[in-house]
């Protein structure tokens, strides 16, 4: 079978090593461009929200190119990402497409249907393939995001102004050919080093900004307007409190046997959130707490315009911010946003944390000189 997927970041290099190992040809869908957002939204209703609209668009596309089947996820709860592979497909046969939708969620008991689309997945492999297939996927997954953060924590440092975001281009590009989980270790240690070699040793220290939100919004790069890459410019580290090996480890693995729990993320929400709100609602509370806590200098929270667990995040940010004395700015993006009005919005909060830093590090000198 011909398999698309809707791209999230640098998750194709992963999905396709994936797909090779079940036995199926991967259709990855052209990197997503406004003609993406515009085709997803001509076909969508007009209050859903980015996600489902980029999402659809790449599905369009990558059919355009041959596939027969879409890979997709699911979910439950109030986020409405659980609903998106049934309403898309629906969408779909409407216009004439019937395609196999093959949605990857946890079984929540129902572990004979979740069987079944496994073996719809696995029908054309062997075990030994498929075992080699999925170890290098995870692999590779691993390596994309070791790769990213170290993009994150080389750009406000690099020597000379863009050339670290081509280099980590040029590294993932390496690593989605790659055949053997060898040959993926020696990419990442050899970009290992190319990152440092990229650095000042005397830099200044950057600016240390958190970054929470909604996890689509906050991995793909269209999405978020390249909000990672617009932030290193500015001199700005941002740290990573989303990451996808830890999504696929917690919610696709934990969960489906028992071991996943919410209780770390509802102590650090203690005092603003209760429980459970769907998507990452709680995971933004409570990691905005832990951000804070490790006094880092501010925090920037992204989300998808009528996204309703972020917007109960967004309502609470403002006390942890005056709780924690940590500036907070949240960024609503929808296929209406604009790259002026966005870089405006960064450049301001940038200027504010780098002029609080400094009346902070004033003051300490102050009383360090006077005692």
């Amino acid at each position: 079978m011909k398999i698309t997927f809707p791209h999230l970041g640098n998750l194709y290099i992963a999905a396709e090593s994936l797909l090779k190992g079940l036995g199926h040809e991967p259709v990855t869908p052209p990197p997503t461009s406004r003609r993406t957002l515009e085709l997803g939204s001509y076909h969508s209703p007009d209050e859903v929200c980015l996600p489902f609209k980029i999402s659809l668009g790449n599905m369009l596309e990558g059919l355009a190119q041959g596939a027969d089947g879409v890979l997709m996820i699911g979910g439950w709860g109030p986020c409405r990402l659980g609903y998106y592979a049934e309403i898309q497909r629906l969408i779909l046969k409407a216009f004439g497409k019937q395609v196999e939708f093959i949605t990857l969620e946890v079984p929540r008991g129902r572990w004979g249907e979740y069987l079944g689309r496994f073996r719809t997945l696995t029908a054309s492999t062997d075990l030994r393939t498929f075992w080699q297939g999925a170890r290098l996927s995870w692999v590779k997954l691993k390596a994309v995001e070791e790769l990213e953060l170290h993009a994150v924590s080389a750009q406000p440092r690099e020597k000379n102004e863009g050339t670290v975001r081509p280099y980590l281009r040029r590294q993932l590009e390496l690593l989605r050919t790659a055949q053997t989980v060898d040959e993926v270790q020696e990419i990442c240690d050899a970009a290992s080093r190319g990152f440092r070699e990229l650095q000042a040793h005397d830099a200044v220290r950057p600016l240390r900004l958190g970054l929470v939100g909604e996890i689509y919004t906050v991995l793909e790069p269209f999405a978020n307007l390249r909000l990672e890459e617009r932030l290193g410019s500015l001199g700005v580290e941002v740290v990573r409190t989303i990451s996808l090996v830890e999504w696929v480890r917690n919610h696709i693995f934990k969960k489906a046997v028992g071991l996943y729990s919410l209780a770390p993320l509802r102590r650090l929400a203690a005092g603003y959130l209760r429980g459970f709100i769907g998507g990452h609602g709680l995971e933004s509370v409570a990691r905005s707490v832990a951000l804070a806590r490790q006094n880092l200098d501010g925090i920037v929270h992204i989300l998808p315009l009528s996204c309703m667990p972020e917007i109960v995040a967004r309502a609470i940010l403002p006390r942890i911010s005056e709780d924690h004395g940590i500036p907070v700015l949240s960024l609503i993006v929808d296929e209406h946003t604009a790259e002026a009005g966005f870089q405006t919005r960064l450049e301001a909060f940038v200027d504010l944390v780098q002029r609080r830093v400094e009346r902070f590090e004033g003051q300490r000198q102050a009383r360090l000189s006077g005692s």
